[in-house]
């Protein structure tokens, strides 16, 4: 009998162990299936694109809350340790986020592939506050920047964004081969609806005759170079400036020689002083987005849409 019980005993304990090793290789394989390629990106369209070309083989967060501005920035120490765990981390570059350089420090030496998304593309010189009145926009290879000279804001272009979500995608298929096709496809998908886009607007945009874009905060000189419009802002191109009894006597000639009827606002820069102006002129007030932050539950493309129909239709007006 006891013999017995000892066979059954030792059955017993074959079957268990082989039953926890083969529900531990099934942890395994879920966990592997499961698990997805962390990255960390700093403004909204970098999240976006990201999440656009990477789709369900990626996991995205954005250290910069949303509402929160990016020029003024402080990383954490949660944030940082959030990066070192990432696979991939992305930033815009071109002087966009001024405290770079600490992030990049605590990353230097880990197996984080650091993508700044801006590389490649031919950015246009900043409008800081002193030249406000007087400036002209020109392009320079990206190599040759230095913070603070040129402008940042790049994904306001649908063409120079065409190259940030280009970077985005190589670094995806540089450290994840296997689904090349699938994030080639992503990638393919999302650019044709920014050419349509473009090509949409480029067309409207020929037939207008009203040709000057008034902002409160110098960041649309892409779309105005894209569109063949013409910027002038209150504040610089990092929301910077004051509107002075000077300043606004200036801005409030150019409306009324150029007949301006729409003062563009955002409601993260400048919308007190572009109100002022606007109240000045007699013109109205539209919002449009800078994208630094995500606002009103609107993706890129959609953001974008609103942003080039809201500026072509106040010009007709």
């Amino acid at each position: 009998m006891r013999r017995k019980i000892s066979i059954f005993a030792l059955i017993l304990g074959v079957f268990l162990v082989f039953t926890g090793c083969n529900n531990k290789d099934k942890e395994n394989i879920s966990e592997n299936i499961n698990d997805k390629i962390k990255i960390g990106v700093t403004i909204y369209p970098l999240k976006d694109f990201a999440e656009s070309i990477g789709g369900d083989k990626v996991e995205v967060f954005s250290i910069i809350p949303d509402g929160t501005d990016a020029h003024s920035f402080d990383p954490k120490p949660t944030d940082l340790k959030n990066l070192t765990n990432s696979n991939i981390f992305i930033y815009n570059g071109l002087g966009m986020e001024e405290w770079i350089n600490s992030i990049l420090t605590t990353l230097e030496g880990t197996e984080v592939k650091i993508v700044e998304a801006s590389s490649g593309i031919k950015a246009l010189t900043a409008v800081k506050e002193e030249d406000l009145e007087d400036h002209e926009e020109e392009e320079h290879d990206e190599e040759e920047h230095s913070h603070g000279d040129y402008d940042p804001h790049v994904w306001l272009s649908l063409t120079d964004a065409v190259k940030e979500v280009e970077n985005i995608k190589n670094a995806l298929i540089e450290i994840d081969a296997e689904n090349k096709e699938y994030y080639e496809a992503n990638y393919d998908k999302l650019i044709s609806k920014m050419n349509a886009l473009k090509d949409t607007y480029i067309e409207k945009f020929k037939n207008i005759e009203n040709k000057d874009l008034v902002t409160g905060h110098a960041a649309f000189a892409y779309i105005a170079r894209d569109f063949g419009l013409i910027q002038n802002s209150i504040a610089d191109v990092y929301g910077e400036g004051e509107l002075t009894p000077k300043d606004l006597e200036k801005l409030i000639d150019y409306c009324k020689e150029n007949k301006v009827k729409v003062i563009f606002s955002e409601t993260t820069a400048s919308a007190e002083a572009s109100e002022t102006l606007a109240n000045a002129v007699g013109a109205a007030i539209e919002k449009i987005y800078s994208l630094e932050t995500k606002e009103d539950d609107l993706d890129y493309l959609q953001a974008m849409e609103y942003n080039l129909e809201t500026i072509y239709t106040s010009l007709l007006k």
